[in-house]
């Protein structure tokens, strides 16, 4: 009866620290950012919801058929993720990329400078994306934290049931010999 109880909840703690890794940790640790895909422009590929990792890389390195994910305005927060469709130069030697969403018929209207790009996509991952929309910042914070200090809550009480459990064997073992010895004399 404990494992129908157990098996759930370490099921759903383990996939929380896994989702907690791959969307967090590793992208910190990696140097990578993030981004949740709000609108559909990207589908089928990556639909509204998905989380999408995007490591910084030098302009030189992108080319037709990657995704990246870039400002609308340099310098502002506003971020795209689109496949570049094209790879242009300056006058002064300059990179310069056209993108478009998968879904979208046209390029996209303005050129993106190498100065606008954040990042070229790592990885995806599908409907995580929707959780961290419904989250700020500071409620995420909240949740890793919350998520962490379960997972250490229910590892303290694993191994103090698990002491609790050795020891109560040794008493009954002890116990057990006690009683043996007093009917053998």
């Amino acid at each position: 009866m404990r494992w129908l109880v157990l098996i759930p909840i370490w099921t759903l703690l383990l996939g929380a620290a896994a989702l907690l890794v791959v969307g967090v940790a590793v992208p910190r640790v990696a140097g990578a950012t993030p981004y949740d895909i709000l609108t559909s422009s990207m589908e089928p590929r990556l639909p509204p919801g998905t989380l999408v990792v995007s490591k910084p890389v030098d302009p030189q390195d992108i080319g037709i058929g990657d995704v990246v994910t870039y400002q609308l305005h340099s310098g502002e927060p506003e971020v795209v993720t689109h496949r570049v469709v094209a790879v242009s130069f300056t006058t002064g030697g300059d990179y310069v990329f056209t993108t478009r969403g998968d879904a979208n018929a046209l390029p996209d209207e303005a050129p993106v400078r190498a100065v606008q790009i954040r990042g070229r996509t790592w990885y995806a991952i599908p409907y995580v994306g929707r959780a961290t929309v419904l989250l700020d910042v500071h409620d995420r914070q909240l949740l890793s934290w919350g998520i962490g200090g379960g997972l250490l809550a229910y590892a303290a009480w694993t191994l103090m049931d698990a002491a609790l459990g050795r020891r109560n064997q040794r008493l009954r073992r002890h116990r057990s010999a006690t009683a043996r010895l007093e009917a053998q004399t």
